[in-house]
């Protein structure tokens, strides 16, 4: 992280998985949640996967939605948990996400979108780039939407919320 500005991973912690300091690599109850929603709405399915799955995910596995993959996941998620720390965990993720066609790692995505380093990103620029996380070729960095700017109006307050830099230090995640 020493690379990685404090408050990118705060971002991506803020958008995708505020309990990541405290699980073991799955979100119990957010899990339970997404199975209740997409048992009521087939047409829009909700996702429930720590930092530590999506790391598990986009290191070793393929994308698509397969029960085999998830049973991998599953087993990957929890060696990773049991032999990194949190903050390895959230350095790689950082480092392998994709944040555009073509655009893996956040150093890469710091470069192409805000013409410098990962170090330097600031809170706005962070926000942004973890706002289009969920589907980096569908959302845009470079050209954002109205719904990526709204998300990124949340992911700052969710980030303001947690404590800000603070939060990183706290759980020694920087």
């Amino acid at each position: 992280m020493a690379d990685i500005s404090p408050w990118m991973g705060l971002a991506v912690i803020a958008a995708e998985d505020q309990k990541f300091p405290e699980h073991w690599g799955f979100d119990v109850p957010a899990i339970e949640k997404a199975l209740a929603h997409n048992e009521r709405n087939e047409s829009r399915i909700r996702g429930a996967s720590t930092l530590s799955q999506q790391t598990a995910k986009n290191l070793f596995l393929w994308d698509g939605r397969s029960w085999v993959r998830k049973g991998l996941e599953a087993g990957l998620t929890l060696g990773i948990e049991t032999v990194w720390s949190k903050k390895r965990i959230l350095t790689v993720y950082l480092n392998i996400a994709e944040f555009g066609d073509g655009i893996f790692g956040v150093e890469a995505a710091a470069q192409r979108y805000f013409h410098k380093p990962a170090s330097r990103l600031n809170m706005s620029e962070a926000a942004l780039l973890a706002a289009v996380l969920p589907n980096p070729i569908r959302y845009k960095a470079n050209a954002p939407s109205g719904y990526v700017r709204s998300r990124q109006a949340w992911i700052m307050r969710q980030m303001r919320q947690l404590g800000g830099e603070s939060f990183m230090t706290r759980n020694q995640l920087n």
